[in-house]
């Protein structure tokens, strides 16, 4: 039977899409193109096999029904079989040889993905959830995988299988090849007709990714439609898109079906037109039997081979249309690319902003921006919600290309650095932190990983985790994740602290880092920072604005701009902005809620 997504994929099935698929191979395995050529010859030979197979089940036929010749006919039937198996190996050869090819397509694309990805600025993370990435980086390279595997050799074979057999049905007799080759050309026909126009298809399928993307985000808001008692008719969207995807489904299905039952009652039919002309044909009725038993044998070949057509559209849509996604997601990584240059070494640890001007899309988020932080200091970027404080932070990182200014390093423009000189020096510690599904060891040994392991256990002892691997039965080999342990917030906090203490960075950046820690874990946090923070210049930005009194310099940010720079002391002795961050959150502190 014929799917209704089978029929959508033969729309964009031809010879464009297939040269298309040929180019993309040789721009991602051209190290394995060779076995595009084993695969058509293997194909193209196992075509042949089968096809000599019915031409030795002809003459088997032709001994047992017309000569009677049972001695004679045991030699041709062992033939037969001979040549199913040897078509079997061939075709298997052939299909061992294109998913070689596929495999090594899907681990470039997979490469070629991962290279793209280390590369892509944080912009490109800001907009693309995880998930998306996830779903088109794995699920497409393994759709193209499979598409490319079967395509070669059931393209070969939807071409030459027809073409041989039709040869050989003319030499039965030419009656029986005009039928044939009539029965063939009417199946493509009507294979045309089940492909309907182009506008249904993207239709078709805008309506289908409307409707996946919708239930991505019903899945995830699940917990609270559930509070909530929500029903799925209540989100107007998510159930307009799934009944509109419904209704194209079923229309296309009923369109590709209607002509599929007229393609099996006019190839069913032509039995009633092969006993006709076996009929009149004035032959021995023997040979009549004989060549109308051929026939119906013979008939399978050629309506495997328009399956195969359909199939091969399938393939051909579905690999063009994979690999068109993630170059898509490939063009998107590479927008604002982070330059990097030559510089492996950092001498020294002082920051300057030169006239830095930032923002994401279309909004400003740092205007025109100038400062100077000294090597060896604590600073402390305070401010509203959405001042800039967060985006300061990660620009110093690298992790955005930025609009118009500098930012120097020890002097050195942040673009002259190369990317591992910037990850090695700069140490982040954010407060939404992540962990591996890997050990408590292995996650902390990421900060430098050619450390050992007493250096990784001096640093979790410095990092305050000794209650923690204390209380685990595996330790530091505790495994975190699903299949391990769940740590608390805190818990995780000083992990990475950990991480980033064995990393021995010159520059620290705590972004909200204890923000979310209970009263238990907060002392124990504190600590863990003093040992993080000596003898490094560290920027830190703190919604506890107790925790910041004793840094050497307070920065208020507001609006993408410094407003006020000095101590705590200096701040607080005239009318500042800082002055009312703080009335704010000794007012915010006292609140309770009251009988």
């Amino acid at each position: 039977m014929i799917r209704g997504e089978d029929c959508v994929c033969l729309r964009s099935a031809g010879e464009k899409g297939i040269r298309m698929i040929y180019k993309k191979l040789k721009t991602y395995a051209p190290e394995r193109m060779g076995f595009v050529y084993v695969g058509i010859l293997m194909a193209l030979l196992a075509a042949g096999l089968s096809v000599a197979s019915y031409y030795y089940l002809y003459r088997f036929l032709r001994k047992v029904i017309v000569d009677v010749d049972m001695t004679g006919a045991v030699p041709l039937a062992m033939d037969v079989v001979i040549f199913l198996i040897a078509n079997a190996l061939v075709y298997f050869l052939a299909l061992w040889s294109t998913h070689i090819l596929a495999f090594r397509l899907e681990t470039n694309l997979k490469k070629q993905g991962l290279r793209h990805l280390m590369n892509a600025s944080f912009s490109f993370y800001d907009k693309n959830e995880s998930g998306r990435v996830r779903k088109i980086m794995d699920d497409n390279t393994a759709l193209t995988h499979s598409s490319v595997a079967h395509l070669i050799p059931d393209l070969t074979t939807a071409v030459f299988a027809p073409l041989l057999g039709i040869a050989l049905a003319f030499y039965v007799d030419w009656r029986m090849g005009l039928l044939f080759t009539a029965s063939f050309l009417s199946g493509i026909l009507f294979i045309r007709k089940m492909m309907g126009d182009q506008n249904f298809m993207n239709q078709y399928m805008a309506a289908s990714d409307k409707m996946n993307s919708g239930a991505v985000e019903y899945v995830r808001g699940i917990h609270v439609l559930k509070i909530f008692k929500t029903s799925l008719q209540s989100l107007k969207e998510f159930y307009r898109s799934v009944t509109e995807y419904a209704d194209l489904a079923l229309k296309y299905s009923m369109s590709c079906r209607s002509w599929y039952v007229f393609f099996q009652v006019f190839y069913n039919a032509v039995f009633l037109v092969a006993l006709f002309f076996g009929y009149g044909s004035g032959d021995d009725p023997r040979v009549q039997l004989c060549k109308f038993l051929f026939y119906a044998l013979f008939n399978g070949i050629l309506y495997m081979a328009l399956n195969k057509v359909m199939y091969v559209g399938m393939y051909t849509y579905q690999a063009s249309a994979c690999i068109e996604k993630i170059e898509k997601l490939f063009s998107e990584m590479d927008e604002k690319k982070l330059s990097t240059g030559q510089r492996e070494t950092m001498e020294g640890s002082s920051i300057e902003f030169q006239n830095v001007t930032f923002g994401y899309e279309d909004q400003k988020v740092i205007k025109h921006f100038s400062l100077k932080l000294e090597e060896g200091k604590t600073y402390a970027l305070v401010g509203a919600s959405g001042s800039g404080k967060s985006t300061l932070v990660k620009l110093i990182s690298g992790f955005y290309q930025l609009d118009d200014g500098h930012i120097l390093i020890d002097g050195h423009d942040l673009s002259e650095y190369t990317e591992g000189a910037l990850a090695q020096n700069i140490a982040n510690v954010f407060q939404d932190v992540k962990l591996f599904k890997k050990s408590i060891y292995e996650n902390v040994r990421m900060g430098r990983p050619d450390s050992s392991r007493q250096e990784v256990m001096e640093a979790l002892h410095l990092a305050q985790c000794d209650e923690i691997l204390n209380k685990l039965e595996k330790g530091e080999d505790t495994l975190i994740g699903a299949k391990g342990v769940h740590l608390s917030g805190g818990e995780v906090q000083r992990i990475a602290i950990a991480r980033a203490i064995l990393k021995d960075a010159k520059i620290i950046i705590l972004d909200e880092a204890s923000a979310a820690a209970d009263p238990e874990n907060e002392y124990e946090l504190q600590l863990a920072f003093a040992n993080l923070m000596k003898k490094k210049t560290v920027i830190m930005i703190a919604h506890r604005l107790s925790s910041i009194t004793g840094v050497d310099e307070i920065l208020v940010i507001d609006d993408g701009k410094l407003v006020e720079r000095g101590s705590h002391s200096e701040l607080m002795a005239h009318n500042s902005v800082y002055q009312k961050l703080q009335e704010d959150f000794m007012q915010a502190n006292e609140w309770r809620v009251r009988e």
